[in-house]
């Protein structure tokens, strides 16, 4: 027996670990700067790890109780109604359970290029058709609404990014709005908002309440350090939310998950800190390391170093882990998350030295 043909299936490739450098270079991990995986440069949100502390001991209980906290306080902080509000397993979680909400066998998909491999990857999970919208390089990576629009074939999901990873545009309301009226009434409109955190912008979720058909994907991952424990969400419109009991895998977003996201809730201090120095790094990077780059309202920057993959792998032997955006379809690039202020100097110091 074999599993289903699974070759027009992509594999994800993730940023390169401290642990997996060191080993393979021969280096001290301490001594590495990774700025690869738009991880939180300052760790979780120390709220969040006494909390994993003192509700350790309860994890021999499914988290009924925590994630209909989480869901009311999540629900709370968006101004919609708790059942709006769909905990998973990470952001992937979310993503997949809109595809599952939504997705017929043969229904198809319209993702960006360059874009989050993982779009196209749970539409085909689902048995969906994965279509693209370019997100072009002589245009500043602009998500034009026309230019969206005119990819558009009647897919039954349309994703947008924003910020966009890994170039760090943005959509306006309006743009979004305006896809969500140009497409067709059996179309949702999947706004990625994993990096919202980092944009002055105003999220989405606003129009979950006037309309049916947009949804909003955040996430712990990224502003309060809590990648490591996978706890993501989607807020959907109201019409959706009898739908979750049907889709959702049973408890998939853990007891220590939920109690460590409504504890960084409340670290205030800890988000403050990490997208004020966000902001920092970036200007820092546009300022002085010495290659173009694109102005990003994410925790990262994409710069235009020739070959990303020879500029990453010597990067890495000087002990700056960046990553390296072939992948994405940009092989001229490299793109580097923001770290501390030390380790962002020290990533372009390398680097200047380098393109």
């Amino acid at each position: 027996m074999q599993p289903r043909d699974l070759s027009n299936h992509t594999a994800y490739e993730a940023g390169r670990g401290i642990e997996e450098v060191a080993r393979e270079l021969g280096l001290d991990p301490e001594s590495l700067v990774k700025l690869s995986s738009n991880e939180n440069p300052f760790g979780p949100a120390p709220k969040a790890v006494e909390a994993i502390r003192r509700h350790a001991p309860s994890v021999h209980s499914y988290p009924k109780s925590s994630a209909a906290d989480l869901r009311e306080r999540l629900a709370g902080e968006f101004a919609v109604d708790a059942g709006q509000v769909w905990l998973a397993n990470g952001g992937d979680g979310a993503l997949d359970y809109l595809a599952r909400a939504t997705l017929r066998p043969g229904d198809g998909v319209l993702v960006p290029t360059p874009g989050f491999a993982y779009y196209a990857m749970s539409a085909r999970y689902h048995h969906g058709v994965v279509n693209e919208y370019p997100l072009r390089k002589s245009e500043g990576f602009e998500q034009s609404p026309e230019a969206i629009l005119e990819a558009y074939a009647g897919e039954r999901i349309v994703y947008l990014t924003t910020p966009h990873n890994p170039t760090g545009s943005e959509i306006s309301l309006t743009g979004i709005k305006a896809v969500a009226e140009g497409t067709d009434e059996e179309t949702l409109v999947l706004v990625d908002e994993a990096y919202g955190e980092f944009s002055g912008s105003p999220s989405a979720v606003a129009l979950t309440e006037e309309r049916d058909d947009v949804a909003v994907l955040r996430t712990f991952s990224k502003a309060y350090g809590l990648a490591g424990l996978r706890l993501g969400y989607a807020i959907v419109p109201g019409e959706w939310a009898d739908a979750y009991a049907r889709i959702n895998t049973p408890f998939a977003a853990s007891e220590i998950a939920c109690r460590a996201g409504l504890a960084a809730l409340d670290d205030e201090a800890h988000v403050e800190k990490t997208v004020e120095t966000a902001a920092w790094a970036r200007e820092y990077v546009y300022e002085t390391l010495a290659c173009p780059s694109w102005e990003s309202a994410g925790n990262f920057v994409l710069c235009e170093v020739g070959d990303g993959g020879d500029v990453a792998a010597a990067a890495q032997r000087e002990g700056v882990i960046v990553r390296d955006t072939t992948s994405f379809g940009l092989p001229g690039c490299i793109r580097i998350t923001c770290g501390t202020r030390e380790g962002t100097k020290r990533a372009v110091e390398v680097l200047n030295g380098l393109v």
